[in-house]
Protein backbone atom coordinates (compact mmCIF):
# COMPACT_ATOMS: atom_id res chain seq x y z
CA UNK A 1 0.00 0.00 0.00
CA UNK A 2 2.89 2.20 1.03
CA UNK A 3 4.61 1.99 -2.97
CA UNK A 4 1.22 1.31 -4.58
CA UNK A 5 -1.16 3.69 -3.27
CA UNK A 6 1.01 6.42 -0.82
CA UNK A 7 3.85 6.51 -3.81
CA UNK A 8 6.51 5.75 -1.52
CA UNK A 9 9.66 4.27 -3.11
CA UNK A 10 10.35 0.71 -1.77
CA UNK A 11 13.22 1.13 0.50
CA UNK A 12 11.28 3.72 2.36
CA UNK A 13 8.12 2.03 2.81
CA UNK A 14 10.21 -1.34 3.61
CA UNK A 15 11.62 0.98 6.60
CA UNK A 16 8.37 3.04 7.59
CA UNK A 17 6.81 -1.03 7.61
CA UNK A 18 9.00 -1.67 9.98
CA UNK A 19 8.73 1.08 12.33
CA UNK A 20 5.13 0.64 12.30
CA UNK A 21 5.63 -3.16 13.15
CA UNK A 22 8.13 -2.17 15.93
CA UNK A 23 5.49 0.35 17.02
CA UNK A 24 2.48 -2.02 17.46
CA UNK A 25 4.91 -4.89 18.89
CA UNK A 26 5.80 -2.47 21.68
CA UNK A 27 2.38 -1.78 22.39
CA UNK A 28 1.48 -5.01 22.25
CA UNK A 29 -0.90 -4.89 19.67
CA UNK A 30 -1.98 -5.12 15.85
CA UNK A 31 -0.96 -2.97 12.89
CA UNK A 32 -4.51 -2.61 12.78
CA UNK A 33 -5.16 -1.49 16.15
CA UNK A 34 -2.83 1.61 15.78
CA UNK A 35 -4.04 4.91 15.84
CA UNK A 36 -4.00 6.80 12.26
CA UNK A 37 -2.17 9.58 14.26
CA UNK A 38 0.37 6.84 15.72
CA UNK A 39 0.67 5.84 11.75
CA UNK A 40 1.06 9.37 10.54
CA UNK A 41 4.16 10.27 13.03
CA UNK A 42 5.90 7.15 11.38
CA UNK A 43 4.99 8.73 8.07
CA UNK A 44 2.87 11.75 7.11
CA UNK A 45 1.98 9.93 3.73
CA UNK A 46 -0.31 7.34 5.42
CA UNK A 47 -4.19 8.10 5.29
CA UNK A 48 -7.07 6.26 6.96
CA UNK A 49 -7.13 4.03 3.73
CA UNK A 50 -4.43 1.97 4.97
CA UNK A 51 -7.13 0.08 7.20
CA UNK A 52 -9.08 -0.85 4.08
CA UNK A 53 -5.51 -3.34 3.29
CA UNK A 54 -4.50 -3.98 6.78
CA UNK A 55 -7.16 -7.12 7.32
CA UNK A 56 -5.76 -11.27 5.84
CA UNK A 57 -8.53 -10.48 3.32
CA UNK A 58 -7.06 -7.88 2.02
CA UNK A 59 -4.39 -9.05 2.03
CA UNK A 60 -5.09 -12.69 -0.06
CA UNK A 61 -7.87 -10.46 -2.41
CA UNK A 62 -4.74 -7.49 -3.42
CA UNK A 63 -2.32 -10.54 -4.83
CA UNK A 64 -3.73 -10.24 -8.31
CA UNK A 65 -0.48 -11.77 -10.45
CA UNK A 66 -0.64 -14.97 -12.32
CA UNK A 67 -0.85 -17.77 -9.47
CA UNK A 68 -1.87 -15.45 -6.56
CA UNK A 69 -4.31 -16.18 -4.34
CA UNK A 70 -6.85 -13.51 -5.33
CA UNK A 71 -9.89 -14.78 -5.26
CA UNK A 72 -10.34 -14.46 -9.27
CA UNK A 73 -7.32 -15.81 -9.61
CA UNK A 74 -7.53 -18.63 -8.07
CA UNK A 75 -10.93 -19.56 -9.84
CA UNK A 76 -9.11 -18.98 -13.20
CA UNK A 77 -6.54 -21.51 -11.94
CA UNK A 78 -9.32 -24.56 -10.98
CA UNK A 79 -10.99 -23.66 -14.18
CA UNK A 80 -7.60 -24.25 -16.27
CA UNK A 81 -6.77 -27.68 -14.05
CA UNK A 82 -10.50 -28.94 -14.35
CA UNK A 83 -9.68 -28.45 -18.36
CA UNK A 84 -6.55 -30.26 -18.26
CA UNK A 85 -7.61 -32.88 -15.92
CA UNK A 86 -10.77 -33.12 -18.01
Amino acid sequence: WLVREAGLPFREAHHVTGALVALAEKKGCDLADLTLEEMRAVHPAITEDVFNVLTVAASVASRMSYGGTAPARVREQIARWRARLG
